[in-house]
């Protein structure tokens, strides 16, 4: 069931319709961290490029070259941290068009099958922003277990793992129940969503690819939801 699953969210992302929705997370993505970078860059200039000037005022004229290194430093080291913040950039980018790439999986796949309904707009951004926060949570314990050798790289597959199979699980069942109904299945089937997201995971692994998390992740939930219990697929009673 899950090697079926994932093998179907691989050839999705291959999809014209898909391939369209990565390009434009990628896109959106790539404007966000450069008006970082920009903020970022013009705050340093403002308040750190005075502060070393002021800190060797009697220093002799050939000591400018140590503000100029440190300058490059920092360029550097800003450059590889906006790097290291694209993927979850564009997996926060990419929550904006999660429920077009999952109506379009069901619309392909499932045609004859009730479709699922997005939730509103308040509800979703409140999931998304404790989606954030257990992620933010969670890799920051997983990286001060990096430090304990022999454990990093397991902690990250168990933390990472665990969280993106939770939350894109809870987020493909949301569009057929009631959010406390899809937390609720979704523990039933623990065991299963853990080892989906360890799956998930791997592909975070990647880099480079793993900019297609978001859609890869989504793709394959709904195949995995769908292949669990069909029988109990209906769509969420309005409120």
């Amino acid at each position: 069931m899950l090697i079926d699953a994932a093998r179907r969210a691989l050839y999705d992302l291959i999809d014209p319709k898909m391939r369209a929705i990565l390009w434009k997370v990628l896109g959106l993505s790539l404007l966000c961290l450069i008006g970082l970078w920009v903020a970022i860059r013009s705050l340093f200039m403002w308040l750190a490029v005075p502060w070393l000037q002021n800190l060797f005022p009697t220093m002799p004229e050939w000591t400018g070259w140590i503000t100029f290194v440190l300058l490059i430093f920092a360029a550097v080291g800003l450059a590889l941290g906006l790097a290291l913040l694209m993927a979850p950039v564009s997996a926060l980018v990419a929550g904006i068009f999660l429920d077009e790439a999952a109506e379009h999986i069901e619309r392909n796949h499932y045609p004859d099958e009730p479709p699922g309904e997005a939730l509103p707009v308040f509800a979703a951004m409140k999931e998304a922003l404790a989606f954030l926060g257990v992620v933010i949570l969670g890799n920051i314990f997983a990286l001060l277990l990096l430090l304990v050798p022999g454990v990093n790289l397991i902690a990250f597959f168990v933390v990472n793992g665990y969280l993106l199979g939770r939350e894109f699980f809870e987020f493909a069942a949301m569009r057929f129940m009631s959010p406390p109904e899809a937390r609720a299945f979704r523990r039933k089937r623990g065991l299963t969503v853990f080892l989906a997201g360890l799956i998930v995971a791997g592909f975070v692994a990647i880099p480079i690819v793993n900019l297609a998390t978001p859609l890869f992740a989504t793709a394959f939930m709904v195949h995995l939801f769908k292949r669990m219990d069909p029988t109990k697929t209906v769509v969420r009673a309005e409120n």
